[in-house]
């Protein structure tokens, strides 16, 4: 009985407390890449948590479920577990549970069918404005300029991603400014971050009422730029991809007063310029081996009765 309450009220804490002691953290915006990965780790604990728990409780509401969670289980370890004292709660818990687990596939669905139909309309669009010349095979281009008087830089995420980039941002960037614009794109591209935002979207849309799911989107969005940044900095320099990005937007009144479009781009340009001391190579070890424990801790708790039952 205690097994499943215990993993309902793990997932719950580590929901309200690591977004708020990741918050607090320096290093986060120094190591975004071991941000992004602690950030994941977070959420695997809070949703393996509610699994563990809705499973434990259908084994509990339903010989059936439990005959497949326990099956050649010992006696002895079924009974640890003391299955049989549950209340009629168990199932209420369970079917809760596993409504969102279904919302959860169901918005990730959504949030991919969503992507994929606006990649075509945009592979689309760009056929159109940039038609292959002869001789060119459909999907082969990795770059393609448009004609455009806006200065703009993007990738467009795939089986083959694109980088694309407008004539104006030709005109405006020059030499290693241009180089380290593309390398910044190649960075969210050779990651593939656009996993990211499509799991973080699906979450933060399918509960928005639960503030963990809108801070992993949040912050997946402002984290995976300055992973792109570093990628961009390590190759060209922190000051040229600083420039370039300065370059790019300063006509978008991004960096003048008033509300601006992409509010993380000022604090990404002074990151670049003020960049603080790294941390070093056992530091970031550590709180990667750490950040990947916390998914370990729902399992623990799931299988301590067990494993104190044999031995």
């Amino acid at each position: 009985m205690w097994v499943s309450l215990a993993l309902l009220l793990l997932g719950l804490v580590t929901a309200l407390v690591a977004p708020r002691l990741l918050a607090r953290a320096d290093w986060v915006e120094r190591e975004p890449v071991v941000a992004l990965w602690v950030w994941q780790c977070v959420v695997a604990a809070v949703l393996m948590s509610f699994a563990l728990s809705m499973t434990i409780s259908a084994a509990a509401a339903w010989q059936a479920v439990r005959g497949q969670v326990f099956a050649g289980a010992p006696r002895a370890v079924v009974e640890a577990y003391e299955l049989s004292t549950h209340g009629p709660w168990s199932a209420v818990l369970a079917v809760v549970l596993a409504a969102g687990g279904l919302w959860t596939g169901a918005m990730l669905g959504r949030e991919i069918g969503t992507a994929r139909a606006r990649r075509r309309r945009r592979r689309c669009e760009l056929l159109e404005r940039a038609p292959l010349l002869p001789g060119e095979e459909p999907g082969g281009e990795r770059l393609v300029v448009l004609e455009g008087e806006r200065a703009h830089a993007w990738w467009l995420p795939g089986t083959t991603p694109r980088l694309v980039i407008t004539t104006a941002a030709l005109q405006r960037l020059k030499g290693r400014q241009l180089d380290a614009v593309l390398a910044h794109e190649q960075g969210h591209a050779r990651a593939r971050h656009d996993w990211l935002l499509h799991c973080s979207g699906a979450l933060a849309g399918g509960f928005p009422g639960i503030p963990v799911f809108a801070a992993f989107r949040a912050e997946m969005h402002r984290l995976v730029e300055l992973a792109a940044d570093d990628v961009a900095s390590r190759r060209f320099g922190r000051l040229t991809i600083a420039l370039a990005l300065v370059g790019l937007n300063e006509d978008r009144g991004v960096f003048g007063p008033g509300p601006a479009p992409d509010a993380h781009l000022p604090q990404r340009v002074h990151r670049l310029l003020t960049a603080a001391p790294r941390l070093t190579a056992g530091h970031r070890l550590r709180l990667t081996a750490t950040a990947a424990l916390v998914p370990v801790f729902p399992v623990l708790v799931a299988f301590v009765p067990g494993l104190a039952a044999l031995g």
